[in-house]
């Protein structure tokens, strides 16, 4: 519960909402005679979606005052790639803070999963510098899961990894699964999904412990438009929440989603030949 607080006042919750947030919540568990973290998740993520809340509700409600402005959690500077003999990025910068989304768009071969790869510490940039914080998820456009464990086995592991029980990050992602049109069955193995549901516990992965900053390779991959608009609007929930998204898209409508657009453009013959 002191966790809870701190995050409704860090966003920006008045006293008078955050005391009547806070007795809401307390009576609720009470009543289930559960932990709250059983109950609700991640105190921070739970609160940050009650916030989003808030500031979506109709105009004759108390609104909350504009956010403050948010730290940078991701700077990237004049960052160059190659494999080999072959440049992939060239110059790249950005910088996003939180409750910001940004879109990263090109070509195919032009970098995108590369840059993600970057932002996320699994490449190492040949020059350049990144800077990024520590809280992030990560969902990559292919080979997130292992086909042969469970989705229960997925949750447990993910969220041991992050500092949360068992019950507890199952108790989450079947939450964040069923905001994505999905009700889990931890029992199947990943293996045995569709490539819809498989993306959409990627996702639900990466959000398991409300982090700063998501890094999404082509999130909607597999799902249906009724799954889309969902996911869309989660993005929407959580950028409001105060988590920024930096995502990878080739589809031209959702670049009138978001913050920012950065455009990759692949190598010619002239730059690569720069690089050698």
């Amino acid at each position: 519960m002191r966790s809870f607080t701190t995050e409704l006042t860090s966003l920006g919750v008045t006293a008078q909402q955050r005391e009547q947030l806070e007795t809401d919540t307390r009576l609720e568990v009470e009543a289930a005679d559960l932990p709250p973290a059983e109950m609700y998740g991640p105190a921070a993520l739970y609160a940050r979606e009650l916030a989003a809340a808030l500031r979506s509700s109709e105009p004759a409600r108390q609104p909350l005052p504009p956010m403050p402005p948010q730290e940078v959690v991701l700077r990237l500077t004049d960052i160059c790639l190659r494999r080999g003999r072959r440049a992939v990025l060239d110059q790249v910068s950005l910088e996003l803070r939180r409750g910001e989304v940004l879109a990263v768009v090109g070509t195919n071969g032009a970098g995108k999963s590369s840059l993600l790869q970057v932002c996320a510490g699994i490449l190492r940039p040949t020059s350049g510098q990144v800077e990024r914080c520590q809280s992030f998820g990560y969902a990559p456009q292919r080979d997130a899961l292992a086909p042969l464990l469970t989705v229960d086995e997925h949750l447990s592991l993910f969220g041991c990894a992050r500092g949360a029980t068992g019950s507890r990050a199952r108790a989450t992602g079947y939450r964040l699964l069923s905001t994505l049109g999905w009700n889990a069955r931890g029992a199947q193995t990943v293996g045995t999904l569709s490539g819809g549901t498989q993306q959409k516990v990627s996702l639900s992965l990466a959000q398991l412990d409300a982090p700063h900053l998501l890094l999404l390779d082509e999130p909607y991959q597999g799902l249906d438009s009724t799954a889309y608009e969902d996911l869309w609007e989660l993005i929407r929930t959580w950028s409001r929440a105060g988590t920024a998204i930096l995502l990878v898209t080739h589809l031209l409508r959702d670049v009138d989603r978001v913050d920012q657009v950065i455009e990759l453009a692949a190598l010619d013959e002239r730059t690569q030949e720069a690089h050698r």
